[in-house]
């Protein structure tokens, strides 16, 4: 309001005049500054987040991403893997559905159903939980299994995990608390032999008892700044109770495993009949719980991951569409690259089914993909900028020209 004796302005709020404050906002019958400005917002925000730390992720069953349109979603990046992304749907879809349930009147509780996938290196396990981060309305984070250890030890505790989610809400507790967390590389952490350990396995059976608590549902007190180098900071407590735990893992050698418990199964008259039905060259389709357990799984852990599932390793026909029709394709990347300098990349038809032969031929699946193109395309990629070509065409030639340039390079430095 005006001051009548110096006709001065002055905020409506903590009444300083105009002098005292860095400027006013004019309004219809009064006036506010800067600094009332900034206090109102702040007490604004906290309220609002009050309001959404009482009751978490705001969400509508008519907003929700039904398991079709989340399918449809990861299609666009992933080729094949329709049974990974079946159970990922659902998963996702009825994780969803439990946090709604809280308002539910009847006394049916929702247990939510962690999941584990199974697949060799290079299927694809990290990019469909990157892609389906994308399209999610809560918390997601990816974390590093082969960083953990058992408490004390050097390394990562198993509370890590839970610092990276609040990170991502922004350390929201209620937040944090309904959101999903991917464990990559969750073999890693599997003990060496299928008895108990006699001595300490800090970074394997170790970690997997530390994660019981966590996949189960319980309060843990979560170091906000992550781990032993901060002693002396608050704990923040999360119930990991809603948050779902999806695990990934190339499980590299289990197919013998499940080869032996086939085999133990075949007896009797069937026996011939039931061998010839098994497809020898995808084993993972018949994984199994105790599969897990004879690689290094304690049972434990195994029984708070109830949804299994595998990932089909990649032919011929699946690494040739990888490389050029996804939205985010190896080709793809490519052409973006080269046409940020102003060059248009073009391939011949042939070039594609070269690298195709020699991703097959290396057996590392997509990622062989994209070592072998980096390798055919460093050296236009290093000489072409500082050119004023407009066009470049990658021939057959050329792509074995450089690989085999490459390939003599390593022998020559070997």
């Amino acid at each position: 309001m005006a001051d009548s004796k110096n006709n001065k302005r002055r905020c409506s709020f903590c009444g300083r005049s105009e002098n005292e404050v860095g400027f006013l906002i004019t309004g219809m019958n009064g006036y506010i500054c800067d600094s009332c400005t900034s206090q109102a917002y702040e007490i604004t925000q906290e309220a609002m987040g009050n309001k959404v730390a009482g009751k978490g992720v705001a969400l509508d069953m008519t907003e929700l991403p039904k398991p079709q349109e989340i399918k449809s979603f990861l299609d666009q990046y992933i080729i094949g893997q329709d049974d990974a992304k079946r159970f990922l749907s659902v998963s996702v879809y009825n994780h969803y559905k439990r946090l709604l349930q809280k308002d539910s009147s009847d006394d049916v509780e929702i247990e939510k159903s962690n999941i584990i996938m199974v697949g060799s290196t290079g299927t694809g396990k990290t990019l469909l939980a990157r892609t389906i981060a994308k399209l999610l309305h809560v918390p997601f984070t990816i974390v590093d299994a082969t960083v953990l250890t058992e408490a004390g030890y050097v390394g990562e505790d198993i509370e890590s995990i839970l610092t990276r989610l609040l990170q991502v809400a922004d350390y929201n507790v209620a937040e944090a608390e309904q959101g999903i967390v991917f464990i990559d590389e969750i073999d890693k952490i599997a003990r060496k032999g299928d008895n108990p350990s006699i001595t300490r396995d800090v970074s394997g059976e170790g970690v997997q008892q530390g994660l019981l608590k966590l996949l189960e549902g319980s309060v843990v007190n979560v170091p906000p700044q992550g781990g032993r180098k901060h002693p002396d900071q608050k704990m923040i407590p999360v119930n990991t109770k809603n948050i779902l735990f999806i695990c990934g893992g190339a499980f590299d050698g289990i197919e013998k495993k499940i080869a032996q418990r086939l085999n133990t199964h075949v007896v009797g008259y069937g026996a011939t009949q039931k061998t010839a039905q098994i497809d020898k060259n995808n084993m993972m389709q018949y994984i199994a719980p105790q599969d897990l357990k004879s690689f290094g799984l304690i049972p434990e852990i195994i029984g708070r991951l109830p949804v299994l599932t595998y990932l089909n390793p990649l032919d011929r026909t699946a690494l040739r569409s990888i490389l050029t029709e996804p939205k985010n394709s190896i080709i793809k990347q490519y052409v973006k690259l080269f046409d940020m300098d102003g060059v248009k990349l073009t391939f011949e038809p042939e070039v594609f089914e070269y690298i195709v032969d020699k991703a097959v031929e290396y057996k590392l699946g997509a990622r062989g993909l994209r070592s072998i193109v980096e390798t055919i395309m460093m050296d236009v990629m290093f000489e072409i900028p500082s050119t004023k070509k407009k066009s470049f065409e990658v021939t057959l030639d050329y792509a074995r020209k450089q690989l085999d340039k490459a390939n003599l390079a390593r022998l020559q430095t070997a």
